[in-house]
């Protein structure tokens, strides 16, 4: 289930209000490559189990939000900073 373009246009990152965009394919790939390995957290340290189908990340690429059937899960302590991505 894809998230809405209406709720798309006025989602942001609760901590620093920059705007999000879905996650691209391959950047999402990464992700679940990542969390396979368990090497993947988020800002509060904890270790992502769960794959992810769809997610958000913060325009200046610095979080990530997971997207369950279709619900961005947006708290601030379930963001996952981006940076692991290119480690």
């Amino acid at each position: 289930m894809s998230i809405s373009e209406n709720l798309l246009e006025i989602l942001c990152c609760p901590v620093t209000k920059v705007r999000v965009v879905i996650l691209s394919a391959d950047r999402l790939a990464r992700v679940n490559t990542l969390i396979k390995q368990g090497a993947l957290k988020d800002v509060e340290g904890n270790i992502v189990s769960q794959p992810m189908d769809e997610a958000l990340i913060t325009k200046d690429n610095r979080t990530i939000y997971r997207i369950d059937d279709g619900i961005p899960i947006m708290l601030a302590g379930s963001g996952i900073p981006a940076e692991q991505l290119d480690k």
